[in-house]
């Protein structure tokens, strides 16, 4: 049986989507790839369904590179809710407790989170989609089901207080600046028990993934409006290049005839790449033509070693 053929065309690049609230970021990647009638596609990294902001979309070759933005810094503003807690520690979830938050000041939220800045071990929430031998955890939480989760150690480059609402539910505005695999949910959690009050995620906005800001990102009723009942191509102008999401490593360029065997997977030399980086650093590399070619790592003999490779 031969190998099922790709519906779509075949598109490059990456779109930055403001992923509206109470969609899930798979939902709205199908949303964009349609839009884009696209074959390939996949997002960086996904917010709840409660969430919105900068969502990256990477098309095409440019999937190859998406673990980058994975793997970058975000930055988030939140509202938590002081006063109660939800099983999913968000509003989203099933109330478990709630306890009068009125006694609580924002000189007491910014001394409790003054504990959580720098280097922190954090323990995933039981919905999130990590998985317990092969099955997410979420859908334990949905049985009733609890298990251990190791602490896992992140970093809060940034955790300031914004904005603070006396009450009973007070609500704490911040921004956070982290790793990733933080957990916004985690942080209001363990602030809310700090306090002795309780505390849950209400708004979630991702402001920054990586070099990305939520003011570059796209709303999809904009790109279903531009598009009517056009081609797909109308769209493709809002498309960033392949090498996007690793924009900030170095940029090397070679000859053409250089490139022509760099892409074939082989490694090749030039005089200029100690003068772009050290040895094994990653760098991107461009053909003289200004064609992306992927990544490579600079080698101890001064050769560039394909890493990742982009297919024309």
């Amino acid at each position: 049986m031969g190998r099922k053929r790709k519906f779509g065309r075949r598109v490059d690049g990456v779109l930055l989507v403001n992923k509206p609230k109470g969609q899930s970021s798979n939902a709205v990647l199908q949303q964009a790839k349609r839009l884009m009638f696209a074959a390939k596609a996949g997002h960086t990294g996904a917010l709840d369904p409660l969430a919105t902001g900068v969502l990256p979309l990477c098309f095409g070759e440019a999937t190859k590179f998406s673990q980058y933005l994975l793997d970058a810094d975000k930055v988030y503003i939140s509202t938590f809710e002081l006063g109660v807690t939800s099983d999913t520690a968000d509003a989203d979830g099933t109330i478990l407790q709630e306890k009068d938050a009125s006694a609580i000041t924002a000189d007491a939220v910014e001394a409790a989170m003054a504990d959580f800045r720098g280097e922190i071990d954090q323990v995933p929430p039981m919905y999130s989609a990590l998985k317990k031998d092969g099955q997410p955890l979420y859908k334990l939480a949905r049985q009733g089901i609890e298990v251990e989760r190791k602490a896992r150690r992140v970093t809060l480059f940034d955790y300031t207080l914004l904005n603070f609402e006396a009450g009973e539910r007070a609500l704490a505005e911040v921004r956070i600046h982290c790793t990733k695999g933080t957990y916004v949910r985690s942080l209001a959690a363990d602030l809310g028990e700090q306090l002795g009050c309780g505390a849950r995620v209400l708004h979630l906005h991702r402001a920054k993934a990586g070099p990305f800001s939520d003011e570059q990102a796209l709303d999809l009723n904009d790109l279903e409006y531009e598009r009517g009942e056009g081609r797909a191509e109308v769209l493709d102008h809002h498309l960033l290049p392949m090498d996007a999401p690793v924009s900030t490593l170095p940029k090397m360029e070679v000859s053409d005839d250089s490139g022509f065997y760099f892409s074939r997977g082989q490694s090749v030399m030039d005089i200029q790449v100690y003068q772009i980086g050290n040895e094994g650093d990653t760098v991107r590399v461009f053909n003289e033509s200004g064609r992306f070619l992927g990544l490579a790592e600079i080698s101890d003999d001064g050769c560039l070693a394909p890493k990742r490779l982009v297919v024309y």
